[in-house]
């Protein structure tokens, strides 16, 4: 990450990134109600699926062996909690701990870390050489012990 502060800019190689607080970001979505928030949020995975799917691209292009690791330090980097890959069968299994969405959001009774799903769905893809989808299976605000993600080819 690069920092020009005359620019006002953090930039990683082309891509631009800003910093916001976790809660105020999330603080929006809960603000919404159904079912316009599952709507926003679904946007939300999209957006990240075709934006962060870039920066996950020039990860595997800087190292093709390497994307799954490079992706869980790069989400630890940018405060995207510790994340963990696992193969199981036909699908990739993403555990979070301290989600960042999750913890911004708050107490739900939905899963909230749609652009963490985002993401991993961009990976997916990569990694199938196919559309994947992603879905969490289990999110830290709404009790779980950390947010559970998997995704499979579409």
């Amino acid at each position: 990450m690069k920092h020009d502060a005359a620019r006002g800019e953090l930039l990683e190689g082309a891509a631009r990134y800003l910093l916001i607080r976790h809660d105020s970001l999330m603080g929006l979505f809960q603000r919404m109600d159904e079912p316009a928030r599952s709507e926003a949020l679904a946007a939300f995975a999209a957006s990240v699926a075709e934006h962060g799917g870039r920066s996950a691209e020039s990860y595997r292009a800087e190292n093709p062996d390497r994307l799954l690791p490079v992706v869980a330090e790069k989400a630890s980097q940018l405060g995207w909690g510790s994340w963990t890959f696992a193969l199981e069968g036909e699908a990739i299994v993403l555990t979070v701990q301290n989600s960042p969405f999750a913890q911004g959001f708050g107490s739900s009774s939905h899963a909230v870390c749609a652009p963490i799903a985002g993401m991993l769905q961009a990976v997916a893809s990569m990694l199938f050489g196919a559309a994947a989808v992603a879905s969490e299976s289990s999110c830290a605000a709404s009790g779980g012990d950390a947010c559970v993600f998997r995704a499979r080819k579409r």
